[in-house]
């Protein structure tokens, strides 16, 4: 990536050199199954003990007990709401989410109303927020789980977690939060929170591919996802993805040291991103919420352009940035998000999603404003 400027850390992270050490080992003389009883086992075994135990300390959980592994963020939300709907059906079939949430959890949402779930989407204003007083109104006798995510993976915005879980529970029901965006980025604290489910993914915060993890609040009943031999108290069958598993762990374990300084670091940088691209750039406009946003992202629509085109341009002159989600960048229809949101038709399709990271400096910034200018000139005085 010599001379390129990688702006989509919503996407993906590298892994952190000392992640990678960690993980190392593990997968060579430490190569034993966890799940064995002699020492080579028992080896990757506490690995695995000690991992759970940084990712508890990093979300506040009250010990290690309530955290289980998972191959990433899109089976943890699988889980959490499969598994909580089916096993708590007895007491209701009703699910409650909103038209903003990542694919992993409208698609799962979607499954379960074939199975004959109902399922009310909440309304988000212009900015994604979702309103707990509609929350309120939602909520029905039969309503059993509420899935509403931390902070949009597009757009940015950060819901206001803790008061729309506290409605929740004030009818005695289960909510869950889809933090693959957050956790490593901004604080996050299940006890403060009051979450009964929480998905994390590794490779968000500079840990893995292929390793997430699911908070699973004390007392709280899910049926399993993947059935098979006892790991995982028998909630998630399959043998222990052990490097996976400690580079997730040492991932969090570092995102303590970093957080707060690289939350005020990449903000001042987005910020100033933000106010070159609104006050150079004619006909743009920043979507999700000015403020209650997550500090590394940034995400912009240019009236009459097309966001492929874009973004095709942009890795011409060496930025590296997305049109979206990358779990939807092959999509062909709008947004789901820009369209919840209500961004008018001349506007939803020239979106570009500017995303920063630890790596991320102020030249990059600046070098990328000045790409986007250039772009967005370009494209509109070829019609594209």
């Amino acid at each position: 990536m010599e001379n390129t400027i990688y702006l989509d850390y919503a996407a993906t992270t590298p892994v952190e050199p000392s992640v990678l050490e960690a993980m190392l080992p593990y997968f060579k003389e430490r190569f034993g199954n966890a799940s064995s009883a002699y020492s080579l086992g028992a080896q990757s075994r506490k690995a695995v003990e000690r991992a759970r135990c940084r990712v508890a300390d990093l979300l506040n959980a009250m010990g290690p007990g309530e955290i289980f592994f998972t191959s990433g963020g899109t089976e943890s939300d699988n889980w959490a709401l499969s598994g909580a709907a089916c096993a708590n059906r007895e007491h209701g079939n009703h699910i409650i989410t909103t038209p903003i949430e990542h694919h992993a959890v409208l698609a799962s949402a979607h499954w379960l109303e074939r199975a004959g779930f109902e399922v009310t989407l909440l309304p988000v204003d212009s900015f994604g927020m979702v309103d707990p007083d509609d929350l309120r109104k939602a909520i029905r006798s039969n309503t059993t789980i509420i899935s509403i995510m931390h902070a949009n993976n597009e757009i940015g915005t950060i819901q206001p977690i803790a008061d729309l879980a506290k409605v929740a529970h004030e009818h005695g029901i289960l909510f869950h939060t889809d933090s693959v965006q957050t956790v490593g980025k901004i604080p996050v604290d299940v006890r403060a929170f009051g979450v009964d489910l929480l998905s994390i993914s590794g490779h968000k915060l500079y840990g893995p591919k292929g390793i997430g993890a699911l908070y699973i609040k004390n007392g709280v009943t899910l049926d399993p996802l993947i059935s098979g031999g006892g790991q995982e108290k028998s909630m998630r069958g399959g043998t222990y993805n052990v490097p996976g598993i400690v580079g997730i762990g040492k991932a969090c374990e570092l995102a303590k040291d970093y957080l707060n300084t690289e939350i005020a670091r990449q903000q001042a940088m987005r910020d100033n991103l933000i106010d070159s691209v609104l006050n150079t750039i004619p006909d743009s406009r920043l979507n999700g919420h000015p403020t209650l946003r997550l500090p590394h992202n940034a995400h912009f629509a240019f009236k009459s352009i097309e966001g492929s085109a874009l973004v095709a341009n942009m890795e011409a002159m060496g930025v590296y940035c997305s049109a979206g989600s990358a779990c939807s960048s092959g999509a062909t229809s709008a947004s789901h998000v820009l369209t919840a949101i209500g961004l008018p038709s001349d506007w939803v399709r020239g979106t570009v999603r500017m995303t920063l990271g630890k790596p991320t400096t102020s030249s990059d910034i600046q070098n990328a404003a000045k790409a986007l200018a250039h772009s967005v000139s370009n494209l509109r005085r070829l019609k594209i």
